[in-house]
């Protein structure tokens, strides 16, 4: 670690960007850690972080020996609206040494990192941001949102769907059904606009059950939903017993749940509203149009909150365009505002439908015009391009290509971030 005096004498020395070395881990790990508030991880996270942290995608910033800017990439692929599976960087371990703010650290490794996503040759890259304002002038547009609620399980009931008595639950040792439960995920990530295929080393997150992390509650819970004696979902939960003066009070505090059907989603939240001893269920992360929603008697007990999740910029624009399908037939020339990657802006012409796209460079005049920020944020179809024009963000030139460009970016199903990276 550098001195005082040391950094006085680099104050106004350029940082040094380079990709740390594995034996130089745990210095470019700390570095993120301190930034972070520097509360140290179990040594069973930070050994699996270790494990899973794309070394050679990632970059430091280093003042003479000393680490102070870090930043990752993950080899990812994305869903998209039509179900393809699209390489994307998932942007990572982020953070400036508070001593090195405002020198333009985190600036000089965005470039670099938007540089290296272009040469690997991936359109897209993704991230989830401790601090929403930083990225948009780096291209980043909000893309997907998330819903957390604090169920009043007493008062709300569920209305479920046929067939929801005829599956089965059982409780089950989190690891011993782990690959079951991820065949589950699996099967769902090209069904959803923003899940992720996750890569081998992701499964054992889930596991990762620290005693420090509790909050007082109960080691990680596991429930499986089957029929025929196949999984068909699963939730992941936490209990918190408590009492108060009129009785019990406990929590459940769900950590995941996937299923396959709708009767296997409604009995595993049946099975939540009905835990012995609880009144409240806790969810987090879950996605704005989650089904259980609409299965509750009152939904003003649930005290449901939004919150932005994903976010994403396009690197490549003609690439991640024709990457996607489209709900109706849409020809439009867009006209977009890129100064952080400059190969992006201009005029493309865009002409797709439910079978594919083809999205191309063009001299004909200009029919919408938007920054790739906003094309981020539209780009998985849970923003609603008519709402940025609302908004100022879009701009319509030819009556009638706003409507046509809208309707034709929107998705099935809203798109959904199930955890974070």
């Amino acid at each position: 670690m550098a001195t005082e005096g040391a950094r006085d004498r680099t104050a106004g020395a350029p940082v040094e960007l380079r990709r740390p070395g594995r034996d130089e881990w745990d210095v470019w790990y700390g570095n993120l850690i301190r930034a972070f508030g520097g509360v140290p991880e179990s040594a069973e996270e930070f050994a699996l972080w270790r494990t899973l942290t794309p070394h050679g995608r990632s970059i430091g910033a280093w003042d003479g020996d000393e680490c102070v800017g870090t930043a990752g990439a993950f080899a990812f692929r994305l869903t998209v609206p039509g179900g393809a599976l699209v390489p994307a960087a998932g942007v990572t371990m982020v953070s400036v040494a508070a001593t090195h703010r405002r020198r333009g650290v985190l600036t000089s490794m965005m470039r670099r990192q938007l540089d290296d996503v272009r040469e690997w040759g991936e359109p897209l890259a993704v991230l989830t941001a401790s601090e929403p304002a930083i990225y948009g002038r780096f291209g980043y547009g909000c893309g997907t949102f998330n819903i957390s609620a604090v169920i009043d399980t007493v008062r709300t009931r569920l209305s479920v769907p046929p067939g929801t008595d005829a599956v089965r639950l059982r409780y089950a040792d989190p690891a011993e059904v782990l690959d079951a439960c991820e065949a589950v995920y699996a099967a769902l990530v090209p069904g959803r606009p923003g899940m992720v295929a996750r890569l081998p080393g992701w499964e054992r997150l889930a596991l990762l059950d620290p005693e420090g992390q509790r909050g007082g509650a109960s080691p990680i819970q596991c429930v499986v939903a089957e029929r025929d004696g196949e999984v068909t979902g699963y939730a992941r939960f936490r209990v918190k017993p408590e009492w108060g003066p009129g009785g019990f009070d406990g929590e459940v505090r769900l950590l995941g749940l996937s299923a396959l059907d709708p009767a296997s989603d409604a009995a595993l939240w049946r099975f939540l509203f009905g835990i012995d001893l609880t009144a409240t269920l806790t969810v987090r992360t879950r996605p704005v149009d989650d089904a259980w929603q609409f299965m509750v008697s009152d939904f003003r007990r649930c005290r449901v909150t939004p919150k932005d999740s994903l976010y994403v910029r396009l690197v490549e624009v003609g690439t991640a365009l024709e990457a996607r399908t489209y709900q109706a037939p849409v020809d439009v020339v867009v006209e977009v505002e890129d100064a952080f990657c400059p190969w992006n802006a201009g005029r493309w012409r865009l002409s797709g439908d439910a079978k594919g796209a083809v999205c191309s460079r063009t001299g004909d005049p200009a029919e919408l015009a938007l920054s790739v920020r906003e094309l981020g944020a539209a780009y998985l179809g849970g923003v609603s391009l008519a709402a940025l024009a609302g908004a100022g963000r879009v701009r319509e030139l030819r009556r009638g290509a706003l409507a046509e460009a809208a309707v034709a970016f929107g998705a099935t199903v809203q798109p959904w971030l199930p955890h974070g990276f």
